[in-house]
Parts: C-alpha cells; sequence; structure tokens
C-alpha cells in the first residue's frame, strides 16, 4: 500500500481548542483565538480529540463530545486540518496576525500549494513518525466559514458586502477541512507525523 501512497505534507504542530473561539451572543459576537493551546500530541477517537501535553496533562477539545461546552458534530468534526498553504494566502489578503493555526484547526500541515476539496477527496491516511503505523481518515469536508472569524480576518467589522466577499474567498477548504477517524478506536498524532494520499 505505501507504494502507492503519495505524500501531501508533514504534520507542523497540534493544538486543542479549550473552549469556544466565538465570544458572546449575536449580533454581538465576535472570535477571539485565547483560547487555542499547542500540545505535544492529540488523541483522535471518534468522539473527537484530547490534547496531550509534555507533561501528560489531558486538555479535550471543545468539539469532543466530552466537553462541558461541547460544539460536537457527530459524524462531522471529530478533527479539524489547516494547511500552511492556504494561511500564506489569508495573510497576504489580510495581513501577518493570522499566523498558521489561528483559525483553530486541530492539525496545522506544512504544504507548498492550494489543497481544494476535490484534491482531498480520496482515500487520506496519517502516517506516525515516531511508529510508521498509519490510521486512516474519512469524511474530509471544507469547514464552512464564519462572519466572526471572517470580521477578525479582515481587522475589524465589514459591512455586509464586503462580509460576503470574505466569505467566499475563505471557503472551499482555505479556512480548514473536517476529517473523522475511519475504522480505528484510536490513533496519536505528532508534529513530524505524514499525511498521505493513498491511490
Amino acid at each position: 500500500m505505501m507504494q502507492n501512497a503519495r505524500e501531501i505534507g508533514r504534520v507542523q504542530f497540534v493544538q486543542v481548542q479549550r473552549d469556544r473561539l466565538k465570544i458572546g451572543q449575536k449580533p454581538d459576537r465576535y472570535y477571539d483565538p485565547a483560547a487555542l493551546m499547542v500540545v505535544e500530541a492529540l488523541r483522535l477517537t471518534p468522539d473527537g480529540v484530547i490534547g496531550l501535553t509534555a507533561s501528560g496533562v489531558q486538555i479535550v477539545d471543545v468539539h469532543h463530545a466530552a466537553h462541558p461546552h461541547t460544539r460536537h458534530r457527530p459524524g462531522i468534526n471529530g478533527m479539524s486540518l489547516g494547511f500552511t498553504a492556504h494561511y500564506r494566502e489569508m495573510r497576504a489578503r489580510f495581513g501577518d496576525h493570522l499566523v498558521d493555526g489561528i483559525a483553530g484547526e486541530n492539525v496545522i500541515i506544512a504544504v507548498e500549494e492550494h489543497l481544494s476539496p476535490e484534491m482531498l477527496s480520496g482515500r487520506l491516511a496519517m502516517r506516525s513518525a515516531q511508529t510508521g503505523q498509519l490510521f486512516h481518515l474519512t469524511g474530509v469536508l471544507p469547514i464552512p466559514p464564519c462572519s466572526e472569524f471572517s470580521h477578525f480576518a479582515a481587522g475589524g467589522p465589514l459591512p455586509p458586502e464586503a462580509l460576503k466577499d470574505v466569505l467566499q474567498f475563505l471557503d472551499d477548504g482555505r479556512r480548514g477541512f473536517y476529517a473523522l477517524l475511519n475504522g480505528q478506536d484510536e490513533a496519536i498524532i505528532r508534529a513530524g507525523d505524514v499525511l498521505l494520499a493513498l491511490e
């Protein structure tokens, strides 16, 4: 199987959302990345991800089913993937405040080219850099961009037409992708692991 695998990119870092990033109530809700935390590793299960610190502390992601303020959607948002090429595109348009991972994706993967939904629609797997073990991913879907992050990206409140334009720019996966663990109870993800497209 490995002879028919193509490397898409390598994990740059992993992180968790300790709580919601959209703060307050509509229409005054806003985006605040303060709850993001880079961790040593992620434990991915069908219920979502748990961050593992270097000292062994476990931090439940807000999208995990067990989080007290859970944003879990079964069969949809087990974990999220972001790509460095997409962040370069966002910085080119909006500015340097859009550092890699600030949109909240769990796994940030270094890639040279933009990745469309079609490019991630086939069979995907992650290979552990430590053990060489493969685990498979399924249900890869573009994350719909929200108005709160769009305002944050643009550096302030946007009028309706400008907001629509930003939402369109962030759509189709530029804002990130959801993914699910396929056929396994658990997987561990760390920096250096490799995302693969399987033929």
